[in-house]
C-alpha cells in the first residue's frame, strides 16, 4: 500500500519475513493511508508503526473520494515542511535508494509550494510517476516487487485482480506484475503457471542481462565463459538456513549411527486401521507412530532430547518431548513444533499433524509455530531416499532421518522372509551423547516401532 490509499479491515497491507517464515500482516483498522512509515527491505522490530491510518469512523468516509484527499491535505503542510527543512540544512543527496522514493519527495515538494493556492491539485504527482516507470517499458512483465508509484506489484490496490494469497506471494518474489497476467484459471482466475509463462515470455524476449545492481528477487539471466547462467538473490529464509547449516557444521562434533526398522506389523495394523482413521476425519500415515515411538525413546534416553551450554558449563533436560518435523515447503526448510507429544495418543498426533501440514502447505504458519522443538525428525522416505547423515538444527542434539521403507530379504527363525525395512540414520552431538547412549536410543526406537501395540498401549 502507498500513501492515499483507502483499505478496508483485515486487508493484507505488508509482508513480513523474518528468520524462519514469510506472513502477511492484514489492517487492523479500515481508513485511509496517510503516512507509511516502512518501507520495502527495511528491518522493523516487534512493536514498530508500520502505517498511519485516518479512520473510517471519524466521519470523511461517507464523502466523494476527491473532498476527503484534499481535506487530507491540510494537516500534511504542518509536517512536511518540516521534513523539508532538513535537506534544506543538508544536500538532497540523503534521499537514497531506488527511483520509487525520488518520485515520491519530488511530488511532495511539488505538493508543498502549491498547498496554499490549489490543495485539489493532488494527482500532480502522476506524470513524475510515469516518468520513472518510462524507462522499465523493456521488460514489462519482470519488475522489482514495488511498482513506480509504491502499489504492489503482485496486484493493484483494490484486490480486483483474480489471484489467491499464494500466486501473489508468488507473483512478488519472481517480480512479475499480475496486472499484465492473463488468468488461465476458472472465470480468468490466475494460476502458477500463468506466472511462469509471463516469466519465460521475459526471459526470451531479454537482449541484455539484467544489471548487477537491481534490487529484485526476479532471475537475471548471464553466461559465463561455458553458457548462459541465472543468478537470483537469496531469500531470507534461505540465508537463515545457510547459517544455521554453517553453524551447525562448525560448532557440532557429528556422528552418525545407521540401523533398520521392522516394520512390516506396523504396516499390517496401519492398513487394517486407516479406514476407521478416515471417518473420524484422521489421515493415517506412519509417521505418527514414529513420533509417539521417538518420544518413548526420548523419555528413556534423555541425554537426546537436551541442550548443551558450553558457556556455563551446563546441560540442560529437557522434561517434556516437543518434535520438529523438517518440511520442504516452496520458500525453503521449516521446522514446525509439533508439541507435547508425549502425552498424545497415536490418532491426537495424527491430527495434529495433519493441521501442521495444512498450515505449512498454505503458509499460514506463525513464528511460533516454528520454536520450541527438542527433537527433530525429517522423513526423506517421502521423496525417495534411505539413509542421509542429516545435519542437527541447533541447539538441539540429535536429528533422526527416516528413509524410504522397502521390502527386504531378513532371515527370522533361520528362515528368510519378506519384509519391509525402514532406514533409520540418526545424527547426534558427541559432546553430549555418546556412542553407545545413541545406539540403545535406537534400540529401543526400533522395538517399539517392531510391536506397534506398545505404542498403542502407551499412556
Amino acid at each position: 500500500v502507498k500513501e492515499g490509499d483507502v483499505i478496508s479491515k483485515e486487508q493484507g497491507i505488508l509482508e513480513l519475513e523474518t528468520d524462519k517464515a514469510t506472513m502477511e500482516v492484514p489492517s487492523s483498522h479500515a481508513g485511509k493511508v496517510t503516512k507509511v512509515h516502512v518501507s520495502e527491505g527495511q528491518s522493523v522490530e516487534i512493536g514498530a508503526t508500520l502505517l498511519t491510518l485516518e479512520s473510517a469512523d471519524a466521519g470523511e468516509t461517507d464523502a466523494a473520494p476527491e473532498k476527503p484527499s484534499a481535506e487530507a491535505k491540510k494537516p500534511e503542510p504542518e509536517k512536511k515542511p518540516e521534513s523539508d527543512k532538513k535537506p534544506e540544512s543538508s544536500p538532497p543527496k540523503q534521499v537514497e535508494g531506488p527511483a520509487d522514493e525520488e518520485v515520491s519527495t519530488a511530488a511532495s515538494k511539488e505538493s508543498d509550494s502549491e498547498q496554499a493556492s490549489a490543495p485539489t491539485k493532488q494527482p500532480s504527482p502522476q506524470p513524475a510517476a510515469k516518468k520513472a516507470a518510462e524507462p522499465k517499458k523493456s521488460a514489462p512483465q519482470l519488475e522489482p516487487t514495488t511498482s513506480a508509484d509504491g502499489g504492489d506489484a503482485a496486484g493493484d490496490d483494490n484486490g480486483a485482480i483474480a489471484a489467491g494469497p499464494s500466486i501473489r506471494r508468488f507473483a512478488r518474489e519472481v517480480g512479475v506484475d499480475l496486472r499484465n497476467v492473463s488468468g488461465s484459471g476458472d472465470g480468468g482466475r490466475i494460476t502458477r503457471d500463468d506466472v511462469l509463462h509471463v516469466v519465460r515470455a521475459a526471459n526470451q524476449s531479454a537482449t541484455k542481462p539484467a544489471k548487477k545492481g537491481k534490487s529484485t528477487a526476479a532471475a537475471s539471466s548471464e553466461s559465463d565463459n561455458w553458457g548462459p547462467i541465472r543468478t537470483e538473490k537469496m531469500t531470507k529464509i534461505r540465508k537463515t538456513i545457510a547459517r544455521k547449516m554453517h553453524e551447525s557444521w562448525s560448532t557440532v562434533p557429528r556422528v552418525t549411527n545407521f540401523d533398520d526398522a521392522d516394520v512390516t506389523e506396523l504396516e499390517s495394523f496401519r492398513q487394517a486401521s486407516k479406514d476407521d482413521y478416515a471417518q473420524r476425519g484422521i489421515k493415517l500415515t506412519t509417521m505418527p507412530f514414529v513420533i509417539k515411538a521417538v518420544a518413548m525413546a526420548l523419555k528413556q534416553n534423555p541425554a537426546l532430547n537436551a541442550t548443551i551450554d558450553m558457556e556455563n558449563d551446563q546441560i540442560v533436560y529437557k522434561d517434556y518431548v516437543n518434535i520438529g518435523i523438517a518440511v520442504d515447503s516452496e520458500r525453503g526448510l521449516v521446522v514446525p513444533s509439533l508439541r507435547g507429544v508425549g502425552e498424545l495418543s497415536i490418532p491426537e498426533i495424527a491430527s495434529d499433524l495433519a493441521k501442521l501440514a495444512e498450515n505449512v502447505r498454505s503458509g499460514s504458519f506463525s513464528v511460533e509455530d516454528l520454536r520450541g522443538s527438542t527433537f527433530t525428525i525429517s522423513n526423506l522416505g517421502a521423496i525417495g531416499g534411505t539413509y542421509s547423515t542429516p545435519i542437527i538444527n541447533v541447539p538441539e542434539v540429535a536429528i533422526l532421518l527416516l528413509g524410504r521403507t522397502r521390502k527386504l530379504p531378513v532371515v527370522v527363525n533361520d528362515q528368510i522372509v519378506p519384509r519391509l525395512m525402514m532406514p533409520l540414520s540418526l545424527s547426534y552431538d558427541h559432546r553430549l551423547v555418546d556412542g553407545a547412549t545413541a545406539a540403545r536410543f535406537l534400540n529401543d526406537l526400533i522395538g517399539y516401532l517392531r510391536a506397534p501395540s506398545r505404542l498403542l498401549l502407551a499412556p
